[in-house]
């Protein structure tokens, strides 16, 4: 008789990983995603990713709003006796009294090498902080956030030219591929789990919008790192004239100048250190995307203007 699983996740980042191993005959017994949620004007109701591929492979699913004090989900896992929960990125804090409803309890993949970047931005803290590398933490789930025992971790470098995105798809790939492995080994008696060093931990807390604010003061390096990091979403940006103006992509040049000021004809910025941001796309507030190029044709941001931090 095939092992049961539960599988708890939400956005894209998880889609991979149970793509992989339902494609790999595992048995998924129901998925656990968070419930469809309004756009901003209420006229369409979005799915999550997993919600999404669970409908395409035909798993059962269920969305409950909150775990907390759910009598009605802890008695259906409870009759469900599974013997592995695999939790990535669902959204939700696991109750302690459901951490003992399967017999083999709940692992959590987890986007950065624990204990650095406990929490919910991780990939994003890692970009911004200038991290050289970041990886996949397999680990048990505790009463604490993101606090117990790991098996494996698997780490990937990183560089200024990738941004929070590319970072993510290259992490959900490799959980995706690595975590057949350590399922096995669990079901078999063979992980290895070893407590953290609770005194080396750090927290990547939840991003705000204003984070987003570049301070053109800053080394160039920290500016790209906040705009790769903020990538897709909330995004880096700039105020000229009363307007916002987000960066999509940039790099770093040698130009200098004052700080703020625009240096060439194609909205290369001056900051700290003698360097300066070339910036590669952008996005002026409720426009569309634009490559520089067709951007500096009707824009009002010439050589010479000094871009406002406030």
């Amino acid at each position: 008789m095939s092992k049961k699983i539960i599988f708890m996740g939400t956005p894209l980042f998880a889609v991979p990983i149970l793509k992989s191993l339902y494609q790999n005959g595992y048995s998924i017994s129901v998925v656990y995603t968070q419930p469809p949620q309004k756009s901003h004007r209420g006229q369409k109701i979005n799915k999550s990713p997993v919600q999404g591929i669970s409908e395409t492979l035909n798993i059962d699913f269920r969305y409950p709003q909150i775990l907390k004090n759910n009598i009605e989900e802890y008695e259906f896992l409870k009759k469900l006796n599974a013997d592995l929960s695999i939790v990535v990125a669902y959204g939700q804090i696991i109750p302690k009294e459901f951490l003992n409803l399967t017999k083999k309890g709940f692992i959590n993949i987890h986007a950065s090498i624990l204990p650095k970047w406990r929490g919910a931005a991780p990939i994003q803290r890692s970009i911004m902080n200038l991290d050289d590398e970041t990886g996949i933490s397999i680990m048990k789930i505790n009463e604490e956030l993101d606090s117990g025992p790991v098996s494996n971790i698997y780490k990937i470098k990183l560089d200024q030219k990738l941004n929070a995105k590319e970072v993510s798809e290259k992490l959900s790939l490799l959980a995706a591929d690595k975590i057949l492995d350590n399922v096995d080994d669990i079901f078999d008696e063979k992980s290895n789990f070893i407590d953290q060093d609770h005194s080396k931990a750090t927290y990547a807390k939840k991003i705000t919008k204003n984070e987003g604010k570049i301070d053109w003061s800053g080394d160039a390096l920290s500016i790209i790192g906040k705009i790769n990091g903020l990538y897709p979403s909330p995004g880096a940006f700039f105020n000229f004239n009363g307007e916002r103006y987000k960066i999509l992509k940039a790099e770093i040049g040698n130009g200098i100048g004052k700080n703020g000021e625009v240096i060439t004809d194609n909205l290369e910025v001056a900051c700290n250190n003698e360097k300066s941001i070339k910036i590669l796309e952008i996005q002026r507030e409720g426009k569309k995307v634009q490559k520089i190029g067709e951007f500096m044709l009707g824009s009002k941001i010439r050589k010479g203007s000094v871009i406002s931090n406030v």
